[in-house]
């Protein structure tokens, strides 16, 4: 069974006939990484299923745009927003105009990567929880619980808090930092605030009782992950491997929903890592590629495959400088050759889920069968002034060609690695051959002249019999491999392969 309906399968057994609330969220500390589209996707899908399946749901996505700065991304300057290292995300400004703020500039590049994938999840904002008051009752439980939260963290995950520690972080009032605040002794009312220095940003001296309500503090991410569960009925909620060990984050918030907040804890789905180039980065760094990157080097539904198309508890890693992106076509290729068969299977369901559903119909539109080009192949084609792409691909797609030649421009501008990288020598290369592979392309430029009215395959049978495919695109590459050699050869000018030819066995 498809991973998203065995889990769907399992959600609507575990609720019955809904309706089902998942969430995911993420925060707008910089341009956000590919890895956390995995978990827009995974969650995404799976809503997807449960409404095939008649269970009602929502998908609620949080872009987390409360908690602090603490770290600068390496694309801005650090003179410029270093005063802001310790403030919540929406009191920072924009790095660029046209944007409300810091969270709001990083969030409207990810929103828009999301949508045009064919994710559409409900989006909002953590601001919105905490200003709006929706967070007090959770913020005072809480606080009235801090010594339980203490407890369960040493016993769970071997974190010490200090006795008068409590679970909240105050903006400070004068200084509208986060992150150096440290506060105790709640009242019911008020909490006894000091605004400190830290050893990466600054604290004001601040010294005062502060109300925790209204949007005025915020609690520490373990124990505002459960607030946010209860305050908004979440009962699916997913996250990356590393929070679903023993001991690790999920298991703490498990026990805090349960014990403090009174709180089943949502139905979990833990999956392993998307990677780029075998890394998982960090957006507030500034490494790796961001969303937006990855997306633009592939249309949809490929990057839904390499999202998606793999058991969840498998980590995927997209390489760009590699093989991943013409491996995920030939995989896809081979999906819809298989769907096309008629065949139902895994594979003929994940080829469905591939392919989004239209925003104004909500069908998901299939693509009817064709002749598929290879993409490796539309590739070496751009690259070869002399060849047009419809003439080598006449019974393709015409609109599946241009997307595949589209983004095979793109990729080879960028990415791609040397030996994807083709230029028909215009000239002789400066290469030695042996007297042997120069004897091959003397009997190769006797068979060409023996047949003027010779095949593509005939050529390839012949460079098949003589062995010598190296020194063909030795001579017209200078590389020693390429494409099929006998189509190759059959696509270029007579003349200048006569003449090419006879130059190298000379």
């Amino acid at each position: 069974m498809f991973w998203a309906d065995r889990i769907a399968q399992e959600i609507s057994e575990h609720f019955g006939k809904g309706p089902v609330l998942i969430r995911d969220e993420k925060t707008l500390s910089g341009r956000v990484h590919i890895g956390s589209f995995r978990g827009v996707a995974i969650h995404g899908v799976v809503s997807e299923v449960l409404a095939e399946r008649g269970v009602p749901n929502t998908f609620k996505y949080e872009f987390n745009d409360y908690d602090p700065m603490d770290g600068i991304p390496s694309s801005l300057p650090r003179e410029q927003y270093e005063k802001y290292l310790g403030m919540p995300l929406k009191n920072i400004p924009s790095p660029e105009e046209g944007f409300e703020n810091f969270a709001e500039y990083f969030g409207a590049e990810f929103k828009k990567v999301i949508e045009e994938a064919g994710f559409a999840p409900e989006f909002y904002r953590s601001s919105e929880l905490y200003l709006s008051g929706q967070m007090d009752g959770v913020i005072r439980e809480a606080l009235m619980g801090a010594a339980d939260i203490r407890r369960i963290y040493k016993e769970v995950s071997g974190g010490v808090r200090e006795e008068q520690w409590l679970p909240l972080s105050v903006i400070c009032p004068t200084c509208g930092k986060l992150s150096t605040t440290h506060s105790s002794d709640f009242d019911g009312e008020t909490v006894q605030t000091e605004c400190t220095d830290l050893e990466w940003t600054k604290g004001c001296g601040f010294s005062g009782r502060v109300s925790p309500f209204g949007g005025k503090a915020k609690l520490p991410w373990k124990v505002e992950w459960v607030a946010k569960w209860k305050v908004l009925g979440v009962q699916v909620e997913g996250a990356g491997k590393d929070h679903s060990t023993k001991g690790g984050s999920r298991d703490v918030a498990n026990h805090i929903a349960r014990e403090v907040f009174r709180y089943e804890p949502p139905f979990d789905v833990p999956y392993e890592f998307f990677l780029v180039g075998g890394k998982k980065m960090a957006s507030s760094k500034g490494l790796g590629s961001s969303a937006k990157e990855i997306a633009d080097l592939v249309p949809a539904k490929i990057l839904r495959l390499a999202l998606i198309g793999k058991e969840i508890n498998q980590a995927f890693n997209f390489d760009p400088e590699g093989d991943t992106i013409p491996v995920l076509y030939d995989q896809y290729d081979k999906l819809a050759e298989n769907f096309w068969t008629g065949t139902k299977d895994d594979y003929a369901r994940l080829f469905e889920m591939l392919h989004p559903k239209t925003r104004d119909t909500d069908v998901r539109v299939l693509p009817k069968q064709s002749l598929l080009p290879r993409f490796s192949q539309v590739g070496f084609v751009v690259q070869m002034p002399h060849l047009e792409l419809e003439k080598e691909f006449p019974d393709a797609d015409k609109n599946e060609l241009a997307e595949r030649a589209l983004y095979a421009k793109r990729w080879l501008a960028e990415y791609a690695p040397e030996k994807f990288v083709f230029k028909l020598q215009e000239q002789l290369p400066m290469v030695e051959l042996s007297n042997g592979q120069k004897t091959n392309l003397k009997q190769l430029l006797e068979f060409l002249h023996s047949k003027p009215g010779i095949t593509a395959e005939e050529i390839h049978t012949k460079l098949h019999e003589l062995k010598a495919f190296k020194e063909i695109y030795l001579m017209f590459l200078g590389k020693d491999h390429g494409p099929k050699a006998g189509w190759f050869i059959a696509s270029l000018p007579r003349d200048f392969v006569l003449k090419r030819l006879e130059e190298a066995s000379a």
